[in-house]
């Protein structure tokens, strides 16, 4: 029999998609990306934000015709939407077999089993159970790069945030395990490890009583084959100089740091829940580019929160205006059920919030085009990526490039190069978000 994966949401949840495939992988089950060849569809889902909810239902929706029609044999959803809405799935979609929460992603086997003897058992675990990780991985992201989730949960309770409803309170993976899973996946060809996490900068404080990011790092770094760490959701109020001295003098560590502020406004600030202030994410922006001169600032805001007046929006404009970051995206407010920000008065029309969302990026856009064109003639190491169909152009991502999120270089070449080589690259262009660069050692044309 084929299963179908489909895995929806964040990189976090790519994790657990990764480990499910593993374990079925292991008990020799084959896998198509076809829908027509599938025999049992499985789906990580997403419910963070209203259109992941929207993408998650609508997908489930789509199998569960094909399964009423008779063209399959199981269908199983897992991750967050089922952790949090499985009365909901199981009276509104009867389609559906069974549910995996997120803490049970170890029970997929069972869970089949089951499903495929005729019973219909979900799998739920308590979201606060410590983090499942000794399991078997399939690496889907191409080989040559891969996330590794550091932690679990999360303590913030920011006020329009349901993770910690749904994924439970903050806990660190041992680092012993961390490492195990990073040398595996180095030994397997990965040269890019990306650290992942609700928050990747409280590592270790549950574990060890301490922020032990900086140590996680430099034992990284120690493992042959690895040629990039990448740090990703780092809380502006958690970053600390010996995390900052790390960055600048490990050399496996990429100069590059995505920090979610989500605001600029003091007044949103506070009715978000959030531990900073405009002062605040000065003094930190400031601090890291003067001791480390050539980082790349990557950060997430949220338009129309609630209670967000025009003054507040003039205040993000300028705030992204003065800072000129690097890398960044919007995200219009999502009102979720359940959170204390969806019972806030002063709620703002989609309108409105995706006008806001389409000015800050329209401003960013400038920002990042000239940030694009002030590299051309510099040289940068980059990863190649894939080739264009048909064209002799590379994609490759340089290190101020996450995947999926950031831009690309496309690099012009007759030469024959691999996914996940590292090459040397002259910078010539720029093209909104992304870089046109040459070989090094090739002549310019």
């Amino acid at each position: 029999m084929q299963i179908l994966f489909v895995s929806l949401g964040c990189d976090k949840n790519l994790v657990d998609s990764e480990m499910m495939l593993g374990q079925l992988a292991q008990r020799g089950y084959t896998f198509t990306d076809e829908e027509e060849k599938a025999d049992i569809v499985i789906v990580n889902s997403c419910c963070f934000i209203g259109d992941a909810k929207e993408e998650s239902i609508n997908t489930i929706l789509q199998f569960a015709q094909q399964k009423n029609e008779g063209r399959l044999k199981a269908l199983i959803v897992c991750g967050c939407l089922a952790q949090r809405y499985s009365r909901e799935i199981h009276r509104e979609i009867p389609e559906v077999d069974a549910l995996v929460g997120t803490m049970a992603i170890d029970k997929i086997l069972e869970t089949l089993d089951r499903v495929l003897a005729g019973r219909s058992e979900d799998a739920m675990e308590d979201i606060d159970r410590p983090c499942v990780y000794d399991l078997p991985r399939s690496v889907t992201t191409g080989g040559h790069y891969a996330y590794l989730k550091i932690a679990e949960g999360c303590d913030k309770r920011c006020t329009y945030c349901v993770i910690p409803s749904v994924r439970g309170a903050y806990r660190s993976v041992p680092m012993e395990a961390l490492e195990k899973q990073a040398a595996v996946l180095a030994r397997d060809g990965v040269k890019e490890l990306i650290l992942v996490a609700q928050e990747t900068t409280l590592y270790g404080v549950d574990l060890y009583g301490e922020k032990a990011l900086p140590r996680l790092l430099h034992r990284l770094a120690k493992i042959e084959g690895i040629v990039w760490i990448r740090l990703l959701y780092c809380y502006p109020e958690e970053i600390t100089d010996e995390l900052i001295e790390t960055i600048r003098t490990e050399p496996k560590v990429c100069h590059y740091l995505d920090i979610p502020i989500q605001h600029a406004s003091d007044r949103i600030l506070q009715r978000m829940g959030r531990r900073t202030r405009r002062a605040q994410l000065e003094e930190m922006i400031a601090k890291l580019r003067r001791q480390i001169p050539d980082i790349c600032l990557r950060t997430t805001l949220i338009t129309g929160f609630p209670g967000e007046s025009e003054q507040d929006h003039e205040e993000m404009l300028e705030f992204v205006d003065a800072m000129e970051f690097d890398r960044l995206g919007v995200f219009p407010y999502s009102r979720e059920e359940g959170t204390p920000a969806a019972r806030m008065p002063g709620q703002i029309g989609e309108k409105c919030k995706r006008d806001r969302q389409r000015e800050i990026m329209e401003l960013q856009q400038e920002i990042a085009f000239e940030k694009a064109e002030a590299m051309t003639g510099q040289y940068i190491d980059a990863m190649v990526e894939g080739k264009l169909a048909d064209e002799d152009v590379y994609l490759a991502r340089t290190w101020k490039d996450a995947p999926n999120v950031d831009g690309y270089l496309f690099i012009r070449t007759a030469r024959s190069l691999m996914s996940g080589d590292f090459v040397r690259v002259r910078i010539t262009g720029a093209r909104e978000y992304d870089l046109i660069g040459e070989l090094e050692d090739e002549p310019a044309e």
